[in-house]
């Protein structure tokens, strides 16, 4: 009497990770998604590990359970995944005021964004 599965989003050779409400701006995180597009993982997560950005930490961490999903739930190849996907959304908004002269007021927007990553095994051919 359970609820039914619904399809699986995904190729039978891919696996993903979504983290949500991170705070940093969507534009900023972008940057560094785009840094591990198309690229093997290995060469991702030193890619990650030796940027200066604040937020490569915790694109790093999403990339790892998307490694980490990919090996436990999907029994992928480590070694011949790709970043096939990064991709970043946009999430809530923090809305603050700050005073400012002659009784008006400063707008300050604190920003959160959501990020997705997609692996992909690839069979290297010999």
């Amino acid at each position: 009497m359970g609820k039914k599965s619904r399809e699986r989003q995904l190729a039978d050779n891919e696996a993903r990770a979504v983290t949500k409400q991170i705070r940093t701006s969507a534009q900023k995180l972008n940057q560094v998604a785009a840094l591990i597009r198309g690229k093997k993982v290995e060469t991702a997560l030193a890619d990650l590990t030796f940027s200066r950005r604040r937020i490569a930490k915790d694109v790093k961490k999403t990339l790892q359970s998307a490694i980490a999903n990919a090996e436990n739930n999907h029994d992928l190849d480590v070694d011949e995944l790709i970043v096939s996907e990064a991709f970043v959304g946009k999430n809530l908004v923090m809305k603050r005021w700050k005073p400012r002269a002659r009784g008006r007021v400063g707008k300050i927007l604190k920003p959160f964004s959501q990020l997705t990553i997609v692996l992909k095994e690839v069979q290297e051919s010999a």
